[in-house]
């Protein structure tokens, strides 16, 4: 007896998967789940306010001078004040904007720089590949601090910017060999010989197939930047580079050596500087750590195992087993 149509229904296995929207919607906030990404995007976030609304925040001018001279914080100077009764709070509020402009200026021009460099020498091939690899080589090998420093110290005229675009300009070098290698990998890819046969053309190619699949890297290689920015402005500001802004936290730290802040028990005018600077560090490390664990599978999978525990032995290498946390 044959059985209506409409009656059969079919069969879906148990563990059948999602549909695509939910795959999509899930990748999507994959990222904003990782607790260092959303650690590190916050402690970024707050330094960039810190830039943007830190002169309109400030108490004081940061560089009048006061008569009380060398005071501990208190509620009239929440960081305490300098040998010469300058607001130590209102400094670090104006030079949180000198150190975020600079990390981030540098940081874009060094990514521009990197895809530029990277992709194109990774992608093309002949004379013009092999002439690219070489300038990121010679440009890798040169010690990068104290190049930026002849260059700043040649310039006639330098300020904020002037000194972004000077480390950013030489600190390009290291993402664009990652860049490269990557694209060495994907321009065999089928979907790019899909493209190539179907006509396109090459700068459609690395704009539409390549680029994209490079998002998650040239992000990693955007915070590295910003990282080594930040640092080398400080530096230049703490050895008296001049150009340099007034009250940057390395300008700071140069002042409270030079006046000899810890023999003489201030402990105020280097600590609030330097735990700025960690905190910063610590941020964007956290950031670069989460942007390589969503982009990286292995990574990835291997953040939320448990380790069961192994007896040691001498002269045998344990196994460790790992078991999927829930």
């Amino acid at each position: 007896m044959a059985m209506p149509t409409a009656d059969v229904l079919p069969a879906l296995p148990p563990d059948a998967a999602p549909p695509p929207s939910s795959k999509k919607k899930r990748r999507q906030l994959r990222f904003l789940a990782n607790r260092k990404a959303v650690i590190g995007l916050v402690i970024f976030g707050f330094f960039c306010l810190l830039a943007v609304f830190g002169p309109l925040l400030e108490p004081y001018d940061p560089g009048k001078r006061g008569d009380q001279l060398l005071v501990g914080p208190s509620a009239d100077h929440w960081f305490g004040t300098t040998h010469l009764g300058q607001d130590l709070f209102s400094q670090m509020l104006d030079g949180a904007r000198s150190v975020m402009l600079v990390g981030i200026i540098a940081g874009v021009v060094a990514t521009v720089l990197g895809v530029l460099v990277g992709v194109t020498s990774g992608y093309l091939s002949g004379l013009g590949s092999e002439s690219l690899s070489a300038l990121s080589n010679v440009f890798l090998v040169i010690p990068a601090l104290p190049l930026i420093l002849i260059i700043t110290l040649s310039l006639p005229d330098t300020d904020d910017l002037t000194i972004a675009l000077v480390i950013g300009c030489t600190s390009w070098a290291w993402g664009a060999r990652v860049l490269r290698a990557q694209t060495l990998s994907l321009r065999r890819r089928d979907y790019v010989e899909a493209a190539k046969a179907t006509g396109e053309s090459t700068w459609r190619i690395l704009g539409f197939e390549i680029l994209p699949n490079l998002t998650a890297v040239i992000a990693a290689s955007f915070i590295g930047t910003v990282i080594f920015a930040v640092l080398s402005e400080i530096t230049l500001a703490f050895i008296g580079v001049p150009g340099v802004s007034e009250w940057n936290w390395g300008a700071i730290l140069f002042w409270a050596q030079s006046q000899q802040a810890l023999a003489q028990g201030a402990w105020w005018w280097f600590v609030p500087p330097g735990l700025a600077i960690a905190l910063l560090g610590t941020g964007l490390a956290l950031l670069n750590f989460g942007i390589d664990e969503y982009v990286n599978p292995r990574l990835r999978s291997s953040a939320g195992t448990k380790v069961r525990g192994v007896k040691m032995r001498v002269g045998f290498t344990p196994v460790l087993t790992a078991k999927e946390g829930k």
